[in-house]
């Protein structure tokens, strides 16, 4: 709804730590929506789990590795890395608002982080199945699964540029 035609207008808010996780799974098609169960645990740099007393930190194997955020091992002495780059509340005490902050450790977390590369990875893949067309008809498709609408001319121009660069 880029025209906000359809929503009650709102300020754009960032989505919470879970949520960022959740939406990029989903959208690289690898969220396992399966409910219920024992808590899971994504990969995270070994170096956070060092820092706590005796913490075995093994990350989940198949679709567990790609479950909700909500279903993810917390752990007061290390918390879950990306959650906390992403302002997830402190697991020590109550929380009535969350903050939202912005920091390049974000944007290298969404470069550099297993998770994020392997849903990128699933996102190609699904437009690659999806799409038979040239390079516009799949920048269309990749666009839209992401954005949930179209490109503009000029995102669409950037956006095959920088293919033919690479």
């Amino acid at each position: 709804d880029p025209n906000n035609e359809l929503l009650a207008r709102q300020t754009s808010l960032r989505l919470s730590a879970d949520q960022v996780r959740d939406a990029t799974l989903a959208v690289g098609g690898l969220l396992n929506r399966k409910i219920g169960g024992p808590s899971v645990f994504p990969p995270q740099p070994k170096s956070v789990a060092e820092e706590a007393f005796d913490n075995k930190w093994e990350p989940s194997q198949g679709s567990d590795r790609y479950r909700r955020g909500l279903y993810t091992f917390l752990q007061r002495t290390s918390p879950f890395a990306q959650g906390v780059t992403f302002d997830a509340p402190a697991l020590s005490r109550s929380c009535t608002r969350r903050e939202r902050s912005n920091s390049p450790l974000q944007a290298l977390t969404l470069l550099n982080d297993p998770v994020f590369f392997e849903a990128a990875e699933g996102l190609a893949e699904r437009t690659l199945r999806d799409t038979q067309g040239d390079i516009s008809d799949r920048i269309d498709r990749a666009f839209r699964i992401a954005m949930s609408r179209s490109p503009s001319q000029e995102e669409r121009n950037r956006l095959t540029a920088y293919y033919q660069e690479q």
